[in-house]
């Protein structure tokens, strides 16, 4: 069965020419009728082409397509890999951050591409302008469903998906590794039995013989990593000395390095006849690698592939696999769910890997299963092997694993208050039924009744009605003013859901917005909120509670926080906070950078949600201070020149270069102008789009107009100060303070002018100074302060 005779619209939207066995049975129910479907096929079946056949039946049809890939480094290998539906005139858009997107191209996207938690986000905001989008979808494929039973990531994806199908109801797809279950997750879906498939092992290309193997155990964590690696090398050796290729995955970028490096070495010590060296085409292909290392090693036909590779090196290394010059690979866990290349030995020297937010895990049996799945390579190998090495004591369970599988269980428990309470701020939920009835969309539902007493499904409405009052009692919600058993969420509710926050931190931040508020009434000062006060509310939030610090990073740690009083932190917290503050400098040690930027993203969106909560609950002057630290965090620049991230165009590079010529403001860069700009160090075309950039951020000026120079003592008069934006309009705080004790405070969206009533009056002092201060809470400005001083007679 030919693609082009089935699709002859999209035949070049297929890398292949015609459709396999396993892809002929299910054609049709994707094809052929519009209800949903739930596939379940071995690894390297070819389960990506049924994707594209619903993608497919999708736009001939005229609408949208949703595809929901299980890992961030794989939305980008989807968006190059379809451009061969770009060539057909349909647009493919990867949706990533909240700054990073780009709405009008969202909206025009004939195929979208988001993760579980890009596409949760997105539909708790679908009612703004920003994410209506996702409202518009007619099919929504998910990929490897099975993530449902992944730790944490689960629950996102069963919640988004129920939400999603609420908004618009689109058709899914649902495709999955092998599963026992298949029917639990066709039930939550509404897949009839007629498009629900579960193709078994006859199925697979290549037969999968998978086994476990163990190895001695010592007491040195990094010894261990070598004697795992000879394990792998012994399993692999009798494959490449047969012209088969093995494949090891290993728990970390550095790793692959490390592992590639060593093997390389035992490889020539064995004498396994591999490697190109003589061959002078690749030799001379080889110099195109950006890695040094890496093009030093495939020569010897042993590489290594990572995300952090470029791309151009990670493709080389791709198409040197297949093409049979790389025979032996160290990878991450990203291979296995992305691209399609197989091997006749597989081997997963590692079971535990160091997660920079939970610290040392175990690799989910997800992962294990996935990998293993690389084991064959069709057309060439009769059989594929596939082997666990790990500690004698836990070889029991994943021979339990390769023998009986893995159920598909919801994770929806775990973190059931968490989600409550975004349906409840978004509204969709208003009193107890509707909590019931909003389970009932979820597999959680579904799989507690297939396993009543797994799930405690008896007590469910008692689970639920519990965790109304505790969303109650910790202030996320409240109940109906007629005592009926209507609830909504409070300010705090709204903010954790909309910012994606644990509930322990959302409630850590409200109250540190509560005690500002109530400083700054109590003094009568202005914002009592310090940079230290920011950096440590974020390093002690709860998503980072199982952070580790390594023994080799805490000389570094204590270096960076010499002088810091860090008083009751744990040595988690400490790292966070070294890494948090050293960044924010652009001094980060070399021995934090391993964990640094996923600590650092995940900081920039709690400092973001932080701010937020200060804005609504405190005072803008605070939020101001927070958007200055995450812009530094962000970009790792100085306190004096954050506001020169705010234009558009400047990054921590080009920040540094003008801050270092004198230039450390928006106001600054428009005052050189583009002469002043060339001669800092900028060329003329960014010179001029910086100029340009600049320009459109809010400038203030303040006019004192007829504001006296002296008073008589016991005399008052009342003047007027004009704060006036000459730029683009912005939200604004304005403060008046008079020798710093706080007179007034407003917050307005300054578009134009705002006329401040300020007080002049003869007190029992010598003089009186009176501060204005403007500060722009979503922006990293300094607070503009103009100062006037006022004589008493």
């Amino acid at each position: 069965m030919e693609v082009a005779e089935v699709l002859p619209d999209f035949a070049d939207a297929f890398a292949f020419e015609a459709f396999n066995r396993m892809q002929r049975e299910a054609l049709p129910a994707l094809l052929e009728r519009e209800e949903n479907v739930v596939a379940s096929a071995p690894t390297a079946s070819g389960k990506t082409a049924l994707a594209e056949l619903a993608i497919c039946k999708a736009l001939a049809d005229g609408g949208t397509a949703l595809f929901i890939a299980p890992l961030r480094a794989l939305t980008n290998e989807k968006e190059d890999d379809w451009d061969r539906f770009e060539e057909l005139d349909y647009s493919v858009y990867v949706v990533t951050g909240e700054r990073d997107l780009n709405p009008r191209r969202a909206r025009r996207a004939d195929i979208l591409v988001m993760t579980p938690e890009k596409l949760d986000s997105a539909t708790r905001k679908h009612d703004s302008r920003r994410y209506d989008f996702v409202t518009d979808v007619d099919v929504c494929v998910i990929d490897e469903v099975h993530l449902l039973d992944a730790d944490r990531r689960g629950s996102v994806l069963e919640v988004a998906i129920s939400r999603l199908r609420r908004l618009c109801e689109p058709r899914i797809v649902a495709l999955s590794a092998t599963m026992p279950n298949v029917d639990d997750v066709a039930a939550w879906l509404d897949a009839p039995e007629e498009t629900t498939f579960e193709f078994d092992d006859e199925y697979r290309p290549v037969d999968l013989n998978a086994g476990v193997k163990t190895y001695t155990h010592g007491e040195n964590s990094f010894a261990d990593k070598y004697r795992r690696l000879y394990r792998a090398i012994d399993l692999a050796e009798p494959h490449l000395r047969d012209d088969g290729q093995a494949l090891v995955f290993v728990a970390s970028r550095q790793d692959t390095v490390r592992a590639a490096t060593k093997a390389r070495d035992e490889i020539a010590e064995r004498d396994v006849p591999m490697g190109v060296r003589g061959d002078y085409d690749f030799h001379t292909e080889a110099q195109n690698l950006e890695n040094d290392t890496l093009r030093q090693s495939v020569l010897d036909g042993v590489a290594f592939h990572h995300a952090g590779l470029s791309k151009n090196d990670r493709d080389l290394v791709e198409e040197w696999f297949k093409a049979g010059h790389v025979e032996l690979l160290f990878s991450t866990s990203t291979l296995a769910w992305g691209v399609n290349m197989p091997a006749r030995c597989v081997v997963i020297r590692d079971t535990k890997l160091h997660d920079p937010l939970e610290g040392e895990v175990d690799m989910s049996p997800l992962d294990v299963l996935q990998m293993l799945g690389r084991a064959g390579r069709p057309g060439y190998d009769d059989v594929g092997y596939g082997w666990v090495v790990c500690d004698a004591a836990e070889a029991d369970k994943y021979r339990r694993l390769l023998s009986e599988g893995k159920e598909i269980e919801s994770r929806l428990a775990e973190s059931l208050e968490t989600h409550l309470n975004a349906e409840i701020a978004m509204g969709t939920i208003t009193d107890l039924d509707d909590v019931m009835d909003w389970l009932e969309t979820t597999y959680y539902y579904v799989r507690g009744q297939s396993k009543p007493d797994l799930y405690d499904f008896p007590n469910l409405r008692e689970r639920v009605r519990d965790c109304l009052e505790d969303l109650v009692d910790r202030g996320f919600v409240e109940l109906g003013r007629s005592g009926d058993l209507s609830i909504e969420a409070t300010p705090r509710g709204v903010l954790a859901s909309k910012y994606y926050l644990r509930l322990e931190t959302a409630a850590t931040f409200a109250e540190l917005a509560d005690r500002v508020s109530e400083s700054e009434r109590q003094r009568g000062e202005g914002t009592t909120l310090e940079t230290d006060d920011v950096l440590e509310a974020v390093a002690t939030a709860e998503e980072f509670d199982s952070v580790s610090a390594r023994q080799d990073e805490r000389d570094a740690i204590s270096a960076v926080l010499v002088g810091v009083d860090t008083g009751d932190l744990d040595a988690g917290e400490r790292k966070v906070l070294a890494i948090l503050r050293s960044g924010a400098d652009g001094r980060l040690p070399a021995e934090l950078r391993s964990d640094a930027w996923v600590i650092r993203q995940n900081a920039t969106r709690l400092l973001s949600a932080l701010g937020a909560f200060l804005d609504r609950l405190a005072d803008p002057h605070s939020a101001n201070l927070v958007r200055r630290v995450e812009a530094r965090v962000e970009n790792g620049v100085a306190d004096d020149a954050v506001g020169l991230t705010a234009i558009d165009g400047v990054g921590p590079g080009r920040a540094s270069k003008l801050a270092t010529e004198g230039i450390s403001s928006p106001g600054d860069v428009v005052d050189a102008g583009v002469s002043g700009l060339v001669e800092a160090g900028l060329s003329e075309g960014v010179a001029e789009r910086v100029s340009e950039a600049a320009q459109s951020l809010p400038a203030v000026e303040v006019d004192w107009g007829a504001f006296p120079e002296t008073v008589a003592s016991g005399e008052s008069d009342v003047r007027e100060v004009v704060i006036e934006n000459v730029g683009e309009p912005a939200r604004a705080g304005v403060r008046v303070t008079v020798n710093g004790v706080e007179m007034t405070a407003t917050s307005t969206y300054l578009r134009d002018t705002e006329t401040v009533p300020v007080g002049v009056f003869g007190a029992d002092e010598d003089g009186l100074e009176y501060t204005v201060s403007v500060a722009f809470p979503e922006e990293p400005l300094l607070p503009v302060e103009r100062s006037r001083t006022v004589e008493v007679q």
